[in-house]
C-alpha cells in the first residue's frame, strides 16, 4: 500500500465547521477562542479548560488528582440517573475491581460475532441499495445499526422494527447534556430514568436468565450483582450510541470529499490509518470531565479541590493540523478520544468493529457519492441529520 501524503481540502473542512456549529453554534466558538487564550484558561461557570494533548493525558491518567466523582464531574451527571456503580462514575479500588470483571467482555471475538449477527440485515440492505443504483440515507442506516446493538446489548430480540425506537430512546438520555451545566434538572432526571428504565427492563430479565447468549447474561457470568448489570449496560448505551451515529456518517463524508473512497475500494489507502485520522479530526467524544481531588497544577494553572477541569480534547486533536492520514499520531495524542489511563474506553473493540462494518458495507457497493446532506442542529454529539449516498454514474 502507499504511504497516504496530505489530502487536499475538497470542502471537508468547510464541512466539519458547519457540523460544529450547527451543533453547538455559541459552545464551539467559545471553545476555539479559549484555545486561543492558551493550553490551559480558566473560564467562569465552564471550569479550567485544557486545550494540550500532552496536559490532557497527565490529567486523564492522573487520579490521585482528578477524579470523576467529585463536584462538576462525570458523577454529578450520571450517577442519579445510573446509580452509584457503573465504570463512568467510579474510582479507586472498586473501579479497578469492576473493570477487571469486565475486561473480557468485549473480547475481538465476540465483537466480530455480534456485528455479524446484530449488522448483517441493515448492511447488506445498504450495499443492495446503493450498488442498485438507489440513495441510501446513511444517518438512517447508521441509527438502526445502533438500535440494532442496543437491542442485542439490552437483550432485546433483534427485530428491524424495534431498531428505530431503541435508538431515538437512547438519544433521548443524551439531549439535556450541556457543556456549562454541572448536572442535569431534576425533571431531566426523572425523564432520564424513565427511558433507561425501559430500555433496561429487558436486560434485567436476561440477566435472571443467565447464559453467554446475550450481553446481560454474561455480565451475571462475569459476577456482576442485578444492579451493577444495570447501571453498566446503560453506560454502555449513553457512551456508545450517539458517538457512533455522529462518527460513521462524518468518516464517509471525510472519505468522499478528500477522494480516498475510491483508494479505499482498490486498498491503495489503508482502512485503519484512515479511521483513525478521521476519529482525529472528527473527535466523536469532544470534551471529558474531571474534578480536582488534591490542589496541583495543570501546566502554570494552579486548581483546588472541587475545580471543574474540562479536557477539550476537540481542541487537542485540532491543534495537529488537518485531515492527514500519512501522519503518524504522536504518543500523547493516540486515541485520546477514547480516554487515556485506568478509564480508557472499554469498548473500544465494539465501536471499530462497528465503523469498519459499516464502512466496508458502502466500499462493497462500488463507486459511491454523497448526493446531499444536512448538518443536525442543537445536539449533544455534532453529526449529520442526513447523509444521502449513490452510486456514482459511469462517466
Amino acid at each position: 500500500m502507499t504511504t497516504l501524503a496530505t489530502v487536499p481540502d475538497a470542502g471537508w473542512q468547510r464541512w466539519e465547521h458547519r457540523v460544529q456549529t450547527s451543533a453547538h453554534p455559541v459552545a464551539y466558538r467559545l471553545l476555539r477562542s479559549i484555545a486561543a487564550r492558551g493550553p490551559v484558561v480558566r473560564v467562569p461557570r465552564v471550569g479550567v479548560v485544557v486545550s494540550d494533548a500532552a496536559l490532557a493525558r497527565d490529567v486523564l491518567c492522573d487520579t490521585t488528582h482528578f477524579t470523576k466523582t467529585g463536584p462538576g464531574s462525570p458523577s454529578d451527571l450520571w450517577t442519579p440517573v445510573l446509580g452509584p456503580a457503573v465504570l463512568l462514575n467510579m474510582e479507586g479500588s472498586d473501579h479497578t475491581a469492576l473493570r477487571r470483571r469486565l475486561s473480557g467482555l468485549f473480547t475481538p471475538g465476540y465483537v466480530t460475532g455480534l456485528c455479524d449477527r446484530v449488522l448483517a440485515q441493515p448492511l447488506a440492505g445498504l450495499t443492495r441499495r446503493l450498488a442498485a443504483g438507489e440513495e441510501a440515507d446513511l444517518v438512517a442506516v447508521a441509527k438502526s445499526c445502533a438500535g440494532a446493538a442496543i437491542c442485542e446489548i439490552t437483550g432485546m430480540p433483534a427485530e428491524p422494527e424495534r431498531f428505530a425506537a431503541a435508538h431515538a430512546d437512547a438519544s433521548e438520555v443524551t439531549k439535556a447534556v450541556r457543556l456549562w451545566r454541572h448536572s442535569l434538572p431534576p425533571r431531566q432526571i426523572r425523564h432520564a430514568r424513565e427511558v433507561l428504565g425501559r430500555l433496561t427492563a429487558s436486560a434485567v430479565d436476561a440477566y435472571r436468565r443467565g447464559g453467554d447468549d446475550t450481553l446481560p447474561g454474561r455480565l451475571r457470568g462475569l459476577g456482576l450483582t442485578e444492579e451493577e448489570a444495570r447501571g453498566a449496560v446503560g453506560a454502555f448505551l449513553l457512551t456508545g450510541t450517539e458517538t457512533l451515529v455522529s462518527f460513521i456518517p462524518r468518516l464517509i463524508a471525510i472519505c468522499h470529499d478528500t477522494g480516498l473512497l475510491d483508494r479505499l475500494r482498490d486498498g491503495t489507502a489503508d482502512t485503519g490509518t484512515v479511521i483513525e485520522e478521521a476519529l482525529r479530526v472528527t473527535v466523536p467524544s469532544p470534551v471529558m470531565l474531571r474534578s480536582v481531588a488534591r490542589a496541583t497544577e495543570v501546566g502554570t494553572v494552579p486548581v483546588a479541590p472541587g475545580d471543574r477541569v474540562v479536557v477539550a480534547t476537540l481542541l487537542c486533536a485540532a491543534a495537529y493540523g488537518g485531515f492527514d492520514p500519512g501522519r503518524p499520531h504522536p504518543p500523547e495524542l493516540r486515541r485520546l478520544w477514547f480516554g487515556a489511563g485506568p478509564h480508557f474506553c472499554i469498548g473500544m473493540p465494539l465501536a471499530m468493529a462497528q465503523i469498519r462494518a459499516v464502512l466496508d458495507a458502502v466500499l462493497a457497493a462500488g463507486p459511491v457519492v454523497v448526493a446531499g446532506r444536512r448538518t443536525a442542529r442543537r445536539v449533544l454529539i455534532p453529526g449529520y441529520a442526513r447523509l444521502t449516498l449513490t452510486r456514482r454514474s459511469a462517466p
